[in-house]
């Protein structure tokens, strides 16, 4: 008997109870269809490492992230069913941590564009999307998932500011945006419309007039950094390693820290306004960004020892 009626019936409680599934869904369903194949009518240990074992090289994390996923399926699963076996905690090696950042340069940043805005299509759409999500993602250092979910009434041409509805842990903020911004996200939507008509109530969209997808964007991005050597060359779509969509955020965060510190403004007093426009909850989260990028751990240091040579004298 087919998991997939019971992986269904999961993903709706979830949902009921607020939870964003996109990615879950994504890898559970993988996972079943490997169920499928492999005629499994239960799920037990030794079938998630074969399925764990047949999929891509990725590093620790993800591995654990994916493990985590399907592990709390499977509780829920058991509790229905004791004949599904839960794999254990720890099965898979767990190293997870911050993963050092990737700085763009302004010359890569511009590069990346400019591949995405040449990705083929039909209609152009494809092109235009990526290359525009990605070049907001690296001006104001969105998450991924906030950008992706933005709708076109998030955005208030008039006052120049982006309305931030699902950030992490729900909260919600307003970002003030540089006229240059406003101005490319308005050709964008224009451009948009012009193509499929009235693209509601998404803002980033497919050639489908589908909302964009993680996984999409993902691809797409892998696809732009393969074009200009950032990541190589890959066999049946596969991603390949290097830089990510998510160091477009730590490179926004690192660009504007280093600026503070080379215009002499105190970063100490400053740190409250980027860490509200990031949407961290803790300026910890922020501060980090000083210890994982040795050049602003340098001008740190550099404006450290300077003040204490004033306080001596």
């Amino acid at each position: 008997m087919s998991i997939a009626p019971q992986l269904d019936r999961y993903l709706s409680v979830r949902r009921s109870l607020g939870y964003d599934l996109r990615t879950d869904e994504r890898i559970l369903r993988r996972f079943v269809r490997f169920a499928d194949q492999e005629g499994a009518s239960r799920i037990d240990t030794a079938l998630f490492l074969r399925w764990d074992a047949g999929l891509p090289d990725v590093g620790t994390s993800t591995r654990s992230a994916r493990f985590g996923k399907v592990r709390l399926f499977v509780q829920w699963l058991s509790g229905i069913d004791s004949a599904h076996e839960v794999p254990p905690r720890g099965l898979l090696p767990d190293r997870s941590g911050r993963q050092r950042p990737y700085i763009y340069s302004e010359g890569e940043i511009a590069s990346i564009i400019a591949a995405a805005k040449a990705l083929p299509s039909i209609y152009g759409l494809r092109g235009l999307t990526c290359s525009t999500l990605f070049g907001l993602i690296a001006v104001t250092g969105l998450r991924i998932s906030e950008a992706l979910a933005l709708d076109d009434d998030d955005l208030d041409a008039g006052d120049g500011v982006l309305r931030v509805r699902r950030g992490k842990l729900g909260r919600e903020r307003l970002l003030p945006l540089d006229p240059t911004v406003v101005a490319q996200l308005v050709a964008y939507a224009a451009e948009r419309d012009r193509l499929l008509g009235r693209a509601a109530p998404a803002f980033f969209v497919t050639e489908k007039g589908t909302r964009l997808t993680d996984c999409c964007a993902r691809y797409n991005f892998a696809r732009a950094c393969q074009q200009i050597g950032l990541r190589a060359d890959q066999q049946y779509c596969r991603h390949g390693r290097g830089p990510r969509i998510h160091d477009l955020r730590h490179t926004f965060a690192v660009r504007t820290m280093i600026d503070w510190y080379r215009a002499g403004k105190d970063p100490a007093r400053e740190m409250i306004r980027l860490t509200t426009y990031l949407g961290h909850t803790d300026p910890s989260n922020t501060f980090w960004y000083l210890e994982a990028v040795p050049e602003l751990l340098d001008l740190a240091m550099a404006r450290a020892t300077a003040s204490d040579g004033e306080a001596v004298q």
